[in-house]
């Protein structure tokens, strides 16, 4: 499959890609664009490299749009440089050097992958390939059967090439190829007939029932983990992930020492367990409270965006209307000076035919100006809307955090009750249970325990004020760049009109001057 080359490595540079780019499609138009100096890469639909002696894949990254790419009888090593190329639909590297399938991650919309007659030996890092339609592989280096089982992910696959490779000499490769990819209808540039198929699905019958069974619980797993993310991206989206449970509770013990210890003096198991299910219970209500906040959010901003759309759409309705009759004005006043003899009487239109176009763009303008004061007026109630809404919310969970904090001020008290207690019956040798020996080590004297006890309330404490913290800075900076964002996009809307109006009027205008009194009157 080595293939040796008189001329010397060559690297893909601006230089190759200019010329590669004007020498390729219509001589009209890809020939002068080429000659004209900054060629706009990303217009590029088709590329066409091959039998360049290209050693490394590079500065591809300009050709955002390219669909169709060939690379096929170079020395490539390695597939690289392809990660901007997202839009591509069809990719020749046969004819290469290449050892491993990589780079193609970013390729989602790739189609048709031909890797003939190179040194690849298993298949694999395909995965992103979801539309994938064509595989052609033949005359490489693949040895295990097993690698067409990796291909059943491919839904779109329809036809593969995998002649010349060593797996393609079994005698059970047909068979096994049409038993495990069904929905396959040509292999090695030959149609699969249905009775084949019949026959394969009969021999392989009990590994293929085997394995879909793998598969579907695969699949079940993948969309529960699927769902997990969706739901955990929603609650995240409400600020409350992870207030539906105990993780809030758990993390203030994940790294207490002290606390762990003092878990074990009689009555705090039970104190501790009262304790989680009111804290718990707390966090609930934070968690539900701030889903239904959400949802009021998400219900406000739907419809400010509506009222938005609405308002623009009825103006432009409107400027098309004015649009529509100075256009039909428009023409005959063209005419008009055209058929025009007389000087006076042209230099007289063109003036009235001016001041229809000053009076057009006065009305167009006049309208943007009531969009404009529209719209300001929607944003700013949208914007007291969602202050109020993000308000409201930060008050009542601050006021819930604040319920917690009472829970563990109270944990506190009757844990340091109960460890002074243990202290005084331990001084009198009163204690008729064993302590373990971490925890008695905290019995030395009154300040050894108070100290443990407060060690432990601290980090309880700092970690629900970095929990409430966290809650009120992220949904205030939501709220902040989302109503920067709102103010920037009507700012954009805004002089995007205005430029439209000017360059409408613009070109009007340029019509009315081409018409020269001199041109005229000959």
């Amino acid at each position: 499959m080595n293939r040796l080359y008189d001329m010397e490595p060559r690297v893909m540079d601006d230089e190759m890609l200019k010329l590669a780019v004007g020498e390729q499609g219509p001589r009209e138009e890809a020939g002068q664009l080429a000659k004209q100096e900054g060629i706009l890469f990303k217009d590029v639909l088709s590329l066409q490299l091959d039998f360049q002696n290209i050693l490394r894949i590079d500065n591809l990254w300009q050709f955002e749009n390219l669909q169709k790419l060939q690379l096929d009888n170079n020395i490539i090593e390695k597939i690289e440089g392809l990660e901007n190329l997202t839009r591509l639909v069809w990719l020749d590297l046969s004819f290469n050097n290449i050892e491993a399938i990589e780079g193609l991650d970013m390729l989602v919309n790739l189609e048709d992958l031909s890797l003939f007659n190179n040194r690849i030996s298993k298949i694999d890092s395909l995965d992103a390939l979801v539309k994938l339609q064509v595989l052609s592989l033949g005359n490489n280096c693949i040895e295990n059967m097993m690698n067409i089982i990796y291909l059943r992910r491919f839904k779109a696959l329809r036809t593969l090439s995998l002649s010349g490779n060593p797996v393609a000499e079994d005698e059970d490769y047909k068979m096994f190829i049409c038993a495990y990819l069904p929905n396959l209808v040509y292999l090695d540039f030959r149609r699969l007939d249905d009775h084949m198929k019949e026959l394969a699905e009969m021999k392989h019958q009990y590994s293929i029932d085997e394995l879909k069974h793998r598969e579907n619980l695969m699949q079940a797993q993948l969309e529960d983990e699927q769902a997990r993310r969706e739901e955990l991206e929603e609650h995240k989206a409400a600020f409350v992930e992870q207030l539906n449970g105990t993780f809030l509770f758990d993390s203030m013990y994940a790294e207490d020492v002290e606390g762990s210890k003092l878990s074990h003096l009689p009555g705090v198991g039970e104190l501790l367990e009262a304790y989680k299910d009111k804290f718990v219970i707390i966090c609930l209500n934070i968690f539900e409270y701030g889903l239904k906040q959400q949802e009021k959010r998400k219900a406000e901003l739907d419809t400010f965006m509506e009222c938005v759309q609405e308002a623009i759409q009825e103006n432009q309705e409107q400027g098309k209307l004015k649009i529509a009759k100075f256009e039909e004005k428009h023409l005959l006043s063209l005419n008009a000076i055209r058929e025009e003899s007389e000087l006076s009487n042209i230099e007289t239109k063109i003036v009235e035919y001016s001041e229809d176009i000053t009076e057009l763009l006065n009305v167009l303008m006049m309208l943007e100006m009531q969009l404009v004061e529209q719209l300001e007026e929607t944003i700013n109630m949208f914007e007291r809307n969602i202050i109020d809404l993000v308000g409201l919310f930060v008050e009542n969970v601050q006021s819930l955090m604040a319920q917690c904090r009472d829970l563990e001020n109270h944990h506190h008290e009757k844990l340091l009750e109960i460890a002074i207690n243990v202290l005084e019956k331990t001084v009198k040798g009163e204690m008729d249970e064993d302590l373990p020996d971490d925890l008695r080590s905290l019995f030395v004297d009154k300040d050894t325990i108070v100290n443990a006890v407060g060690a432990s309330h601290d980090i309880h404490l700092l970690k629900i004020d970095n929990r409430e913290d966290e809650l009120v800075t992220r949904v205030n900076s939501w709220c902040t760049h989302l109503l920067d964002k709102v103010h920037k996009d009507e700012i954009m809307r805004n002089r995007q009109r205005v430029k439209e109006i000017n360059q409408y009027v613009d070109h009007a205008q340029s019509e009315l001057d081409s018409l020269e009194c001199g041109d005229l009157l000959d």
